[in-house]
């Protein structure tokens, strides 16, 4: 396997685990009591995927000279 192909199974790792949080953070938010601080966990952990994911797609895109 290419260092492209790991990137983007990689990619899409980090898209699938970003898209289960955000059904997890949906799920506790509707719970009665709400537990702020585990939201709170969750979603800087969506933050720092979003990062990662960012980081690998602009590796994945080929620089463009203007």
């Amino acid at each position: 396997m290419d260092e492209q192909e790991r990137l983007q199974q990689k990619l899409a790792e980090l898209k699938s685990e970003h898209r289960d949080l955000d059904d997890v953070i949906n799920r506790l938010a509707e719970q009665r009591p709400v537990d702020l601080i585990q939201i709170q966990r969750l979603k800087k952990r969506k933050l720092v995927l979003k990062d990662l994911i960012a980081k690998i797609e602009s590796m994945l895109l080929p620089d463009i000279i203007a």
